[in-house]
């Protein structure tokens, strides 16, 4: 495919119906989905055995205007309640988009009260095109379908000429399923699994994405909604493959600002520099070199559109710093022709990125350009791309890249417009890397019986099950506990 030829997907443009909300009109021709039993059975993942998890698949309609047409199965996991003090059942999503979340609820029940995760079956699930849930696989070359432009024009080119190619890989792999990999799907089958699993609301704890696809969730079935909460929040308008990306570029840029510190604090043992700016300039040195001439370490050739990740990947916590510092130092003792033993993390991540092993991150494109439809020129993300190099030296190129979805068809459906009461917790840092503070801002907007929780001068992105904060956990635990919102929006400090 040359570049700036767009791709012609059959079937990508079929209108879809709106799913009713609990399946109670008779002429719906959903009642068979609602009303489905469910087969529990062990989940065969040593992570939820372990927790006493089991597991079923939810049939849904491929396509909810059609359903008496394809189906397909979404995997979902359960770890009960007590019975004596069952309260609810809690459905959650841990981001991506495209994350497997079917263990999700692990980690986020690790962080709730005895008395709280008592109180709810928590369920993990496996979004639809995701893990178990009837996957999308478009075989993908290379596994992410994010990546940097690079230091110039030939290096944006090459970076066009790869997103076109996974977009049309895509296209032919998956062409008939892809319109339908949507999160406005996903919140239908949210509401097919609230009904089997006989609720007649659900709460929500879903981070990152997960947000958004919540949000969503309340827009279409506020009805069905009871406690909501929505770490590291996207906002709603700015969701989708331009401007959320855009907003990382700056985030990014200041979170690796924190990481120079400290790392110039750490220079005895890692050699980056003394100060801030001499790490920043190794940094920009050694991407620039391998633009040059691909880093070689273990199994793999990183080059200036992929060394970026490495950092993006790591720079969204400040409990991975050392491992960003280790993984750096690698890398550059391999620029410097040393021999290096890659770390397990090292070698797991760039095989994610760059070989596409064990699986490629084709379903979050599809559900993001599923979502929202992006620019199809070429020449637009190139301008943003050159303005933002002086202010963003490291991750501009990155952030306003365009993604596969340049190359996609418009989305089936018009993006969600969100604007409801259904009452919400928000939590956000201030210093997330991934969906920036004004992300959640944005969302607290929108939903306008919200309160928000901000945990102030933290880089981290998910925050309730991952970074301890007494302050955010006790707003999350009270809120599921007991159901009534903060009277105002609360600051928390690290």
């Amino acid at each position: 495919m040359r570049i700036g030829q767009w791709l012609a997907v059959v079937g990508l443009a079929l209108p879809f119906g709106i799913g009713c909300a609990a399946g109670d009109s008779p002429d719906t021709g959903l009642d068979r989905f609602y009303g489905q039993a469910l087969e529990w059975k062990s989940c065969d993942v040593a992570k939820l055995d372990e927790a006493g998890a089991q597991c079923t698949d939810v049939t849904v309609p491929l396509d909810y205007s059609q359903p008496q047409g394809k189906t397909i199965t979404v995997a979902i996991s359960r770890i009960a309640a007590d019975p004596a003090h069952k309260q609810g059942v809690i459905l959650s999503n841990p981001g991506g988009p495209g994350g497997p979340g079917l263990d999700f609820m692990v980690d986020v029940g690790a962080a709730m009260t005895p008395d709280v995760k008592a109180s709810y079956d928590l369920i993990g699930m496996d979004p639809r095109g995701v893990g178990r849930s009837t996957p999308v696989n478009c075989h993908w070359p290379r596994g992410f379908g994010l990546l940097s432009a690079g230091l110039d024009r030939a290096g944006f080119d090459e970076s066009v000429a790869t997103q076109s190619d996974l977009a049309t890989r895509c296209a032919e792999a998956e062409g008939e399923r892809l319109p339908y990999i949507t999160t406005r799907n996903t919140a239908r089958d949210m509401d097919v699994v609230r009904a089997a699993l006989g609720a007649e609301k659900v709460s929500y704890y879903g981070t990152s994405y997960g947000t958004y696809l919540g949000a969503v969730f309340t827009q279409m079935f506020p009805e069905r909604s009871d406690r909501i909460v929505l770490d590291s929040a996207v906002d709603p308008e700015r969701y989708g493959p331009v401007h959320m990306m855009r907003d990382m570029g700056p985030a990014n840029e200041a979170a690796l600002d924190l990481w120079a510190d400290w790392a110039a604090a750490h220079d005895g043992e890692y050699h980056f520099g003394s100060t801030r700016e001499e790490v920043r300039a190794g940094v920009e040195d050694l991407v620039r070199r391998s633009a040059e001439k691909p880093i070689r370490i273990g199994a793999f050739e990183v080059d200036e559109h992929d060394l970026p990740l490495v950092l993006f990947t790591g720079l969204d916590s400040p409990d991975q710093y050392t491992m960003v510092a280790e993984q750096w130092r690698q890398l550059r003792d391999a620029a410097d022709d040393k021999p290096v033993d890659i770390s397990e993390e090292l070698n797991k991540s760039l095989e994610f990125m760059i070989s596409a092993r064990p699986e490629d991150s084709s379903p979050q494109m599809a559900i993001m350009c599923g979502d929202v439809e992006a620019p199809r020129d070429p020449e637009w993300y190139w301008r943003n791309i050159e303005a933002a190099r002086a202010s963003q030296p490291v991750f501009g190129a990155f952030a306003n890249n365009l993604t596969p979805c340049a190359f996609w068809n418009p989305p089936a459906e018009p993006t969600t417009v969100v604007r409801n009461a259904v009452p919400a917790l928000i939590v956000q840092s201030t210093g997330d890397t991934r969906t920036t503070y004004n992300n959640g801002e944005g969302l607290h907007r929108a939903l306008t019986a919200s309160r928000m929780v901000t945990l102030r001068d933290v880089p981290i992105h998910w925050i309730f099950g991952r970074y301890q904060n007494s302050c955010v956990y006790d707003a999350v635990n009270a809120y599921f506990r007991d159901g009534t919102l903060p009277a105002t929006d609360i600051t928390c400090t690290k």
